[in-house]
């Protein structure tokens, strides 16, 4: 049996197929959908004597400092959660659970469960394991402790009736790579407290290289953003680079255990080691000798998350990656990025650095020729909006709604074919500086501009799948049945917005282009990769 026992909850340990963007089936609302469809879908990462062979980049993290501030390696272990019982026994002092959403609070689960009203995939599947874990201490009448961890443990402190009945005994808060020995062995002792907020940030230099596989090939590249966004919790931290050769010691072990596939983690990836810390200008050697590097070891690189501004700001380094990486018709980059609200004053006032070197005032332009930045070579962003902002107005919804209209319209006119994006809404969820603030509950709480912001988003998301997912299905069999599925579903799931905006009182409303607004970022000074004299 193990000392230090780690896992997290199933829906982080799945593979979905490695269909793109179904990672977010742990968001889903569990009593909502067949639960045949989760079986179906959820294809779990294989175990080895049940040690996980892949794990959540953030667990891996905990695994290496540990092992680094004097646990030896067999008395650390990272369990697949199906499994997770056969490690604990006498000798087992902690049991310690990595989670991103799990009670289901996350943006985007708040989302597709009506404001937290039913439950989601992910905290079935967490509240399954605790109680498991639970089970095994008082059957044996073990005395470890269960501790929850990860970007998603606030969750678990907010609902402190929930923690009391699963029999949590700590929730840390907080980057804890520089002090992970010390916090383990207060749990051990009894001297912790029973919601630890680690104060401050590691520096480079205290964060561990991770001794084994990491979940799809994910490698973290920087952490925090510098761009501030009140709303974003991650954007607060201070901003860290991780130095390129670290960075590649990570890739290449992936590789060497078979995952072909280098996910490149960051907040804005287009902020990698930038130098401009006033005007976020990206410096775009640094960003391409990046990928350079990433695809000698596999063709298939990607980012998770990046700015519109950055890509905007320095064309050309957009259409450098894109050369470094093969990008074409058949070969996509995918990218999360934020639109938030197409509003100037609402951006200008929550998120006043994320268009720089933008004004706010520019800001649905950037979206607009941003898109057609990463659209003309290939990359496919997925954007995320926000629903109910503090102090939004129909105006900024509905010109919000206005804005994707006008990205579809003038995008396929410039680009035709490759005209690709989406726009998901999410509830506001109170974080970061806003952390004072009222959830959004889109029952209770939507306004008809909101309405039309979450029809239309939906609406050109099921124009994008009847368009784009031939695509996907290429380069993915086990997607071709579901193929005249996904179709019919766009239309039933349209019709059912549509019913449930009339329940509000709301009917769908025609909406015309932004006026003049238009593609014009190749007359525009930013047209390729500056050099620092030309910038300052």
């Amino acid at each position: 049996m193990t000392r230090i026992v780690l896992t997290t909850d199933e829906t982080l340990t799945s593979t979905y197929h490695d269909i793109p963007l179904l990672d977010f089936l742990g968001c889903a609302p569990y009593d909502k959908i067949p639960k045949w469809v989760f079986r179906l879908l959820d294809t779990q990462v294989p175990d080895e004597n049940g040690v996980l062979t892949q794990a959540p980049y953030g667990l891996r993290k905990i695994e290496a400092a540990l092992l680094r501030d004097g646990f030896s390696r067999d008395e650390v272990v990272v369990a697949h959660p199906r499994k997770v019982e056969q490690f604990i026994g006498e000798d087992t002092t902690v049991v310690s659970l990595y989670e991103m959403d799990p009670l289901g609070l996350g943006p985007v689960s708040m989302m597709f469960t009506n404001g937290g009203r039913w439950r989601n995939y992910t905290s079935v599947k967490f509240m399954e394991l605790v109680r498991r874990i639970k089970k095994v201490r008082e059957s044996r009448k073990l005395d470890f402790k269960i501790a929850v961890g990860g970007p998603g443990a606030w969750q678990v402190d907010f609902r402190k009736e929930v923690r009391e009945e699963l029999g949590i005994d700590h929730v840390i808060i907080g980057e804890g790579d520089h002090v992970a020995g010390e916090l383990f062995r207060d749990m051990e002792s009894g001297s912790a407290d029973e919601t630890i907020r680690v104060r401050g940030w590691p520096r480079v230099e205290q964060i561990p290289r991770i001794v084994a596989p990491s979940y799809k090939g994910l490698v973290e590249v920087m952490r925090g953003c510098g761009r501030g966004c009140r709303f974003c919790e991650p954007n607060l931290r201070v901003a860290r680079y991780i130095p390129l050769d670290w960075i590649e010691e990570e890739i290449a072990l992936n590789v060497r255990a078979g995952i072909d596939h280098a996910w490149l983690h960051s907040e804005d990836i287009f902020l990698y080691k930038v130098e401009d810390k006033r005007n976020f200008y990206p410096n775009a050697d640094a960003v391409v000798e990046l990928f350079e590097m990433a695809s000698r070891y596999t063709r298939n690189v990607n980012p998770t998350h990046g700015a519109v501004a950055g890509a905007l700001a320095v064309p050309g380094m957009i259409e450098q990656i894109s050369n470094v990486l093969g990008a074409d018709k058949r070969h996509w980059i995918g990218i999360q990025v934020g639109f938030e609200t197409a509003s100037p004053r609402l951006i200008g006032k929550y998120m006043n650095n994320k268009m720089k070197p933008f004004s706010p005032e520019e800001w649905p332009w950037v979206l607009l020729n941003g898109t057609y930045v990463l659209n003309k070579y290939y990359w496919f962003p997925a954007y995320t909006s926000i629903l109910g902002l503090p102090g939004d107005t129909d105006d900024d919804e509905i010109m919000t709604a206005r804005l994707i209209i006008t990205m579809e319209t003038e995008l396929e006119e410039k680009l035709g074919g490759r005209a690709h994006f989406t726009v998901t809404p999410l509830s506001f969820v109170p974080m970061g500086l806003l952390r004072d603030k009222e959830f959004f509950r889109i029952e209770d709480m939507i306004t008809y501009g909101q309405f039309l912001h979450l029809y239309y988003a939906w609406k050109h998301l099921g124009r994008e799948v009847m368009r784009g997912l031939p695509m996907f299905v290429r380069s993915n069999p086990f997607l071709i049945p579901f193929y005249p599925l996904a179709r019919f579903g766009v239309r039933v799931v349209l019709k059912q917005v549509e019913k449930w905006g009339k329940k509000h009182g709301f009917t769908v409303k025609k909406l015309e282009p932004i006026e003049d607004l238009r593609i014009d970022v190749e007359e525009h000074r930013w047209q390729s990769t500056p050099s620092l004299a030309e910038v300052f």
